[in-house]
């Protein structure tokens, strides 16, 4: 009988520990750069406290940016195309790591003790589709102009304030709603951040639960500042 001599290579099968701590890095760091990305978009919405002419001259200058290098305009797709590529890796790597805790707990118990993890994952859940419904709405608000009142581009704060008017709380609840649930996501996704980032000591711990409170409450207050301005004619 012919024995076969040849030598067959191996094929190495990626773990799933090191897939799934992977897809944690991965959620860690889109997470961490839409985080920077609404602070930095909060600081230029506070513009609006200053007046119609600095608020408009900002947007104006935002499509601007990087010029004579980047034609006019390019600078915000490219932080566009890096936004959508960050949601969409994040909303990735969270489906599948959802997916893979069902499936290591086949089993539901009939009588699970109610923890705080279990409070926060539903959060997470809940409010990461609320947060992307936001987003949708709002680009069709006040970046195409589609939804808005008035819809022009060349006057921004104009349609900050009749998107927002006293006629249309119903806008205000939804936006407020929606800004809630992105504190709410933020507080516990920086927390889950800074562990799979490798934090693990009990002081360390209770330092970026309150750095991350804090942070939460500032987003949450720098966001709802403006509308509740104009819907009080604090804005007009």
């Amino acid at each position: 009988m012919a024995v076969d001599t040849k030598v067959r290579p191996v094929r190495t099968k990626v773990p799933a520990t090191r897939s799934t701590v992977s897809l944690k890095i991965l959620m860690a760091v889109t997470g961490l750069l839409l985080v920077g990305f609404l602070f930095a978009h909060m600081i230029g919405n506070l513009k609006i406290f200053v007046g119609a002419e600095s608020f408009d001259h900002y947007a104006h200058w935002l499509r601007e940016l990087g010029a004579p290098l980047l034609p006019e305009q390019w600078y915000l797709w490219i932080q566009r195309a890096v936004l959508t590529a960050a949601v969409l890796g994040h909303i990735a790597a969270a489906t599948i790591l959802a997916r893979r805790a069902r499936k290591a707990r086949p089993v539901r118990y009939a009588h699970r003790p109610k923890v705080q993890g279990s409070y926060a994952a539903r959060t997470m859940r809940w409010g990461g589709v609320i947060v992307l419904l936001f987003v949708i709405y709002h680009i069709l608000d006040l970046t195409t102009g589609t939804l808005n009142p008035v819809g022009d581009r060349e006057h921004p704060y104009a349609n900050v304030v009749a998107d927002f008017a006293p006629d249309r709380w119903y806008v205000t609840l939804w936006y407020a709603l929606a800004v809630v649930a992105v504190g709410l996501h933020l507080r516990h996704g920086l927390f889950s951040a800074a562990r799979t980032l490798g934090q693990r000591t009990a002081r360390g711990e209770r330092i970026v639960r309150r750095a991350a409170l804090v942070l939460s409450v500032v987003l949450v207050a720098g966001y709802l500042s403006v509308p509740f301005a104009v819907l009080t004619g604090l804005v007009s």
